[in-house]
């Protein structure tokens, strides 16, 4: 066993862990004292499992950005500007994918560095429309016309609504989280949540039960599914090989005139603060970051870069069907989560009521209503918290 060991945890898909392993590898061999070993979770403990009770067992730790408030709450991770030098973290934040670089810093310090890009985005079985003489729908009426024939999937479990949620929202004229007593007001809500009907109302229960790797597993395996409208990008399922049939990706439809603006996502790489060796972490965390990284190992080996570099290179668009060069505008459009120490809490709990009301055709005033209080008693989370 080498000398120095890294333990690192991330998340159970091969766009989560299967470039990491590759650099590692790479890295133990050119470093033979050290391995970095790496341990996968579900997605859902992903999203769950709480940051500050997973930095006393693990040195690296692949993170959602909505986790950097609870980071800064608890300083269980490092502050990398402490670590980095002002030009690798100046590189990053020029060369990043939309906002993915700066939605790992709060509370003035740069909590994990963007090691993974995505965002909600429409995906198609080009090979389907083509032979049934249909193009992808550009405007929200077209996408419920096609749903109509029973052919849309979309990932609907709660945490996919909630996301989505925010981007109607958005799309009706008002940002969600702008004031501290309501997550939107009741009218926008209401008329929000009518608008998801439209859609959620036409597609089959199931998807009520699938996130968006369930909805790509099945559009790419069977000829079930023809076009989905808004599920978190998978470059995976864009390249030959991967899955039996190829997704196509482009931007998502125009609702109001205007293209919706869907929920960032991605991941980052952040550093225990109970590592014992804290500098060679960091090494690592910004290898992995890099522009030469992410635009060779880290994509060739099934990741999804943060890095422009790799976004705006000819080989990677090359061999995923332009996944990359599709979707720049739609990352470059996203909209960003709120990060406060409550919010987790808040994305917990709040898709619950808009999961029920979609699925059994409640009343859109009670969800909207549950879901401002939830994020009334998050935001006293917060207050307490910093009143502690």
């Amino acid at each position: 066993m080498a000398a120095i060991v890294l333990n690192g945890i991330t998340w159970g898909h091969s766009r989560g862990i299967t470039p990491l392993l590759a650099v590692s590898q790479r890295y133990s061999e050119l470093h033979p004292d050290i391995e970095i070993h790496w341990h996968k979770r579900s997605l859902q403990e992903f999203a769950d499992y709480p940051i500050e009770k997973l930095t006393r067992e693990y040195d690296l730790l692949v993170i959602d950005h909505p986790w950097v408030g609870r980071a800064a709450a608890t300083r269980c991770v490092l502050p990398l500007e402490q670590y980095l030098s002002t030009e690798y973290l100046a590189d990053q934040e020029i060369n990043s994918v939309g906002n993915s670089h700066l939605s790992y810093q709060y509370d003035n310090h740069q909590w994990a560095l963007a090691i993974d890009a995505a965002t909600p985005a429409a995906s198609y079985r080009k090979d389907l429309l083509e032979r049934n003489s249909i193009r992808p729908p550009v405007e929200w009426g077209e996408l419920i016309e096609l749903a109509k024939t029973g052919r849309v999937a979309v990932p609907a479990i709660p945490i996919d609504l909630l996301m989505n949620f925010y981007t109607i929202c958005i799309a009706c004229g008002q940002e969600p989280f702008q004031h501290n007593t309501i997550l939107v007001d009741d009218a926008t809500g209401i008329f929000v949540i009518e608008t998801m009907k439209q859609l959620y109302g036409l597609i089959d229960k199931e998807m009520f039960g699938y996130n968006p790797i369930a909805v790509a597993e099945r559009m790419t395996s069977t000829n079930d599914y023809w076009y989905c409208p808004f599920a978190y990008c998978y470059t995976n399922y864009s390249r030959t090989g991967y899955a039996p049939h190829l997704l196509h990706y482009q931007d998502t439809v125009s609702l109001n005139g205007k293209r919706l603006r869907t929920t960032i996502g991605g991941t980052g790489l952040a550093v225990s603060a109970f590592c014992k060796n804290k500098e060679i972490a960091v090494d690592f965390a910004a290898i992995v970051a890099s522009a030469e990284c992410q635009r060779t190992m880290y994509v060739q080996h099934g990741g999804q870069p943060a890095h422009r570099a790799a976004w705006v290179n000819e080989e990677t668009n090359g061999y995923t069907n332009d996944f990359f060069r599709s979707l720049l505008p739609v990352m470059e459009n996203g909209y960003m989560r709120p990060r406060y120490n409550g919010y987790l809490y808040f994305q917990d709990l709040a898709g619950e009521p808009l999961h029920r009301c979609l699925l059994e055709d409640g009343d859109p005033a009670k969800a909207i209503r549950e879901m401002n209080e939830i994020y009334q008693q998050s935001i006293l989370k917060e207050q307490s918290i910093i009143a502690i």
